[in-house]
C-alpha cells in the first residue's frame, strides 16, 4: 500500500509518497480528497520515494488530480525519480501537470500563481459595474442540505460576484446556490457561487453575518442579463 505523510507549509499541503503507486493506491485519492474537504487547495506530491508507478497507478494520479482541479485547486508534483519520468511521458501527464526539480520552486509557484490570479481577478474586477442594491434572495449549500438562509440579501452586485447579508453558515470556499428576480421583468436567475470572503465579526461588526461570492459556470446568457440589470439601475439611481 502506498505509504502517504503530510507536512503544512503556509497553505500549501505537501504529500510525501513511498512505496508503489498502483491500482491499490486508492488512499491517494481519499487524501487528497480529505485535504480538500479541510479547505486545502494547494497540494504538492513529493515522488522522491516512490519505486514504481504503473499505469493503473497514473489512473489513481489523474482522478486525485482532477478532484484537486474540479475543487478550483492546483496540484503539483516534484522529485519525480528519473526512472519514473517515462511513465508519465508515455501516459501524456507530463503535459497536463506541473512537475519541478525542487521543492523550493514548486512552493515559489503556487505563490506566483496566486499574485497572477489576483492581478487576473483585479482586471477582471474593473471591467464590470457594481451596484449597490437590496435585493432579497435565497442562499443554500450545494452539498450541505440543512446549510440554508431562504431571508439573505444582496447589498452589493456585479456580473462576477455579489456581497450577501444575513447568513453566517459558510465558510471560505464553500460552493452555494443563490435564487434571485430581477425587476421589472420578475426573470428568475439560479446562479451557482463560491465563498471568497468573509468578514470578521470583530473588524467588520457592520458586514457581520456575511459573505462574499464569486459567480462561478456563469452563463453568457445569465451574466448578460446581471449586467443589463445593473446598467438599467445604474441609470435610475442617476437620474433621480
Amino acid at each position: 500500500m502506498l505509504e502517504i505523510k503530510l507536512r503544512q507549509t503556509g497553505n500549501c499541503v505537501i504529500l510525501d509518497l513511498c512505496g508503489q503507486i498502483n491500482v491499490d493506491s486508492a488512499n491517494l485519492v481519499e487524501v487528497v480528497g480529505q485535504c480538500l474537504r479541510d479547505g486545502y487547495l494547494d497540494i504538492l506530491c513529493n515522488l522522491e520515494d516512490v519505486q514504481v508507478v504503473d499505469y493503473m497507478g497514473i489512473s489513481v494520479v489523474v482522478i486525485a488530480y482532477k478532484e484537486v482541479v474540479n475543487h478550483q485547486g492546483r496540484m503539483k508534483f516534484v522529485n519525480i525519480p528519473a526512472h519514473l519520468r517515462n511513465v508519465f511521458i508515455v501516459s501524456g501527464m507530463d503535459r497536463v501537470i506541473e512537475i519541478f526539480a525542487s521543492e523550493d520552486l514548486a512552493l515559489n509557484s503556487f505563490k506566483e500563481d496566486k499574485a497572477i490570479e489576483n492581478i487576473k481577478r483585479m482586471q477582471l474586477r474593473r471591467r464590470f459595474k457594481r451596484l449597490p442594491v437590496d435585493l432579497k434572495i435565497e442562499l443554500k449549500s450545494n452539498h450541505d442540505r440543512s446549510a440554508q438562509c431562504l431571508k439573505v440579501e444582496i447589498l452589493n452586485l456585479s456580473a462576477i460576484g455579489a456581497f450577501i447579508f444575513g447568513c453566517g453558515k459558510f465558510k471560505l470556499n464553500d460552493e452555494v446556490s443563490l435564487k434571485m428576480t430581477l425587476a421589472p421583468k420578475s426573470e428568475v436567475l439560479e446562479l451557482e457561487a463560491r465563498v471568497v470572503w468573509v468578514p470578521d465579526k470583530g473588524v467588520q461588526p457592520h458586514e457581520y453575518p456575511g459573505i462574499g461570492v464569486e459567480f462561478s459556470n456563469i452563463s453568457t446568457v445569465d451574466q448578460q442579463k446581471l449586467i443589463e440589470f445593473i446598467d438599467r439601475n445604474i441609470s435610475f439611481s442617476s437620474s433621480d
